[in-house]
């Protein structure tokens, strides 16, 4: 009788579980070195347009495809993250990447976020530019089942790919970090480029002037 019991009661806890709707949420992983307006636009676009809840910004710790000579230390990418992000409930930061340390692999980190978080569906964002070399990330097969990509369409890139990738279309915003650091290099304005908090950031610890 008892156990009659406990598999009913089991039975009625993966019913309510099922009928709870997953939140969905979007990860816009990057160096984020240093963040910028074009980040944030590509956020609240791809947020908007699918009906996410909100999207997280992951900066990651060591990015496999990243020349590593240009990445600041991960604490200032990360408050400097924070800042761009200040008076937005609808973003967040994950700092899976960051607190794990090593090699940022994709796979690594979102089975870790699947597994803390069953009640989220994730959506990665990346630019259109990306989506052809998604054959080369790691475990990209196991990924997917993972995660829906979402690819930002960007002039000059097709728009076709052998993974079942969402297409947004978002206003093209011609900023990068590398603009951005080699601006600051010759001593050239970044304002609007980066939000003011992040600008004085940038100022206060004298960062990219190298």
């Amino acid at each position: 009788m008892v156990k009659v019991e406990e598999r009913t009661e089991t039975k009625v806890i993966e019913q309510l579980a099922a009928s709870v709707t997953k939140k969905r949420i979007g990860i816009l992983g990057g160096t984020f070195n240093p963040p910028h307006i074009g980040h944030l636009i590509m956020a609240d676009q791809v947020m908007t347009q699918l009906g996410l809840d909100r999207v997280l910004f992951m900066p990651d710790a060591n990015p496999p495809h990243v020349d590593r000579k240009f990445a600041i230390d991960a604490t200032d990418r990360v408050r400097m993250v924070a800042a761009s992000i200040a008076g937005n409930p609808n973003f967040g930061i994950e700092l899976a990447e960051i607190q794990r340390g090593g090699i940022s692999y994709t796979y690594d980190t979102m089975l870790e976020l699947k597994r803390k978080h069953p009640e989220n569906d994730y959506y990665f964002i990346i630019g259109g530019d990306m989506v052809d070399y998604l054959p080369k990330w790691h475990r990209i097969d196991d990924l997917m089942k993972l995660v829906q990509f979402v690819g930002v369409r960007r002039e000059n890139y097709p728009v076709t790919s052998k993974y079942p990738v969402l297409w947004v279309d978002i206003p093209l915003i011609d900023i990068s970090s590398t603009m951005i650091r080699r601006r600051i290099r010759q001593g050239q304005s970044i304002r609007y480029f980066v939000t003011d908090a992040v600008a004085e950031y940038i100022k206060e610890r004298q960062l990219y002037h190298e």
